[in-house]
């Protein structure tokens, strides 16, 4: 039991969801910095209003004079399927950053009918009924 609270409570520290993320950027919390690590083709796709682009690539190099020390830093990447936020917060972690991982990516992020930006403008999808409670405005978790 002990070896699963350890477990679950890690998760919790270095994991976040898109909800929580887009209620952070909501309030406009301080210090509070999303990192969108993807190339600049898939960041001109579409990204989420407010994140900083900086590819996994260039974080060693560009992150301390861009990212403040003190940062809550967050990163994301395409989604479940892909490992590059996973990639992206090691290099923070390794710079000596408080990060977490956002669960599910751009692509939850658009599944869960929230703004994004293109080079066109702000846009929003309907929610997956299979991402996003149909009914209600938080799954209550």
């Amino acid at each position: 039991m002990t070896d699963a609270i350890a477990h679950f409570t890690a998760r919790l520290t270095y994991e976040t969801d898109v909800s929580d993320v887009h209620a952070l950027l909501e309030a406009g919390t301080p210090g509070f910095v999303l990192v969108d690590s993807r190339g600049p083709q898939a960041w001109a796709q579409g990204h989420v209003p407010g994140a900083v682009h900086l590819p996994t690539a260039e974080i060693a190099t560009r992150a301390p004079a861009e990212i403040p020390r003190d940062a809550d830093v967050v990163t994301y990447c395409w989604g479940p399927g892909c490992n590059g936020a996973t990639k992206a917060a090691l290099e923070f972690a390794r710079l000596g950053y408080r990060v977490r991982e956002m669960l599910g990516g751009y692509e939850y992020w658009v599944r869960e009918g929230l703004t994004f930006q293109t080079p066109a403008g702000r846009d929003h999808r309907p929610a997956d009924d299979l991402t996003a409670p149909r009914w209600a405005v938080s799954c209550d978790c």
